[in-house]
């Protein structure tokens, strides 16, 4: 761009107040076209501004969420075909054939396919090892094949047992602290046995931990319950990261 300067001109020039190089220019005897300087300082910034962004350091990337949390507990029931709940006794009865699984962490305490005190002869205990449950006993019966041992450290992801289409269903639900039987047979639960009356507040609690892991409710769930539920036994079940 041609600066429009004319060297070699006598004598002091005017210059606007407005244009200090126009000043500085008439001191130094020579005519510059103030307008034409600003524009070529302007085009040369420019380039200059943008050099500047392009080097600049990028902004700090955002640290990447954390995982969710890995659940406490999941559905024991998950895989069964054609589940379908039946009613809460001591515990929860349910048709359907597949594979069942521990509620979370456990130990194996019984595994028989064969026990005359429930149809179908099935018995699993395990005892769970976390969660808000920890310590406490859980029955699998009926129409059940046990397919892990007596003192079988078990995951939520270890299938248990198989349930079979054998005309009884299973059930599962609260045993009692040695295994032997349903909780709600014990004296402190309010001793209700095989013949009821139905649903026991035992039974009731097991079925809202169920439902809670996404199982299908039960058809009387609602109902009153009878005898009592141990103080032992948790009364909510949120916060179970399912």
């Amino acid at each position: 761009m041609a600066l429009n300067l004319s060297p070699g001109v006598s004598g002091p020039l005017a210059a606007s107040d407005s244009e200090p190089l126009g000043q500085v220019a008439a001191q130094a005897g020579t005519l510059v076209n103030g307008a034409a300087v600003r524009d070529l300082l302007t085009k040369t910034a420019v380039p200059a501004r943008s050099a500047a962004a392009k080097t600049r350091a990028p902004a700090p990337s955002a640290s990447p969420a954390a995982p969710p949390p890995a659940p406490v507990y999941l559905n024991p029931l998950r895989a069964i075909t054609g589940l379908m709940p039946q009613r809460i006794d001591m515990g929860v009865d349910f048709a359907g054939s597949g594979p069942v699984y521990p509620i979370g962490d456990a130990v194996v305490t019984n595994a028989t396919g064969s026990n005359a005190g429930w149809p179908g002869g099935g018995w699993i205990t395990y005892q769970l090892t976390d969660g808000p449950a920890a310590g406490l006993m859980v029955f699998v019966a009926e129409d059940v094949q046990p397919t892990v041992q007596v003192g079988q450290h078990v995951t939520p992801k270890t299938v248990i047992a198989s349930m079979y289409n054998g005309g009884a269903g299973i059930e599962t639900g609260w045993a009692m602290p040695d295994g032997s039987s349903a909780e709600s047979q014990l004296g402190v639960a309010g001793g209700v046995s095989g013949g009821g009356p139905f649903p026991t507040m035992v039974g009731i609690n097991f079925e809202r931990l169920l439902v809670a892991l996404g199982v299908p409710a039960a058809p009387n769930a609602g109902q009153a319950g009878y005898g009592v539920l141990p103080s032992s036994y948790p009364t909510a079940w949120t916060g179970l990261g399912t």
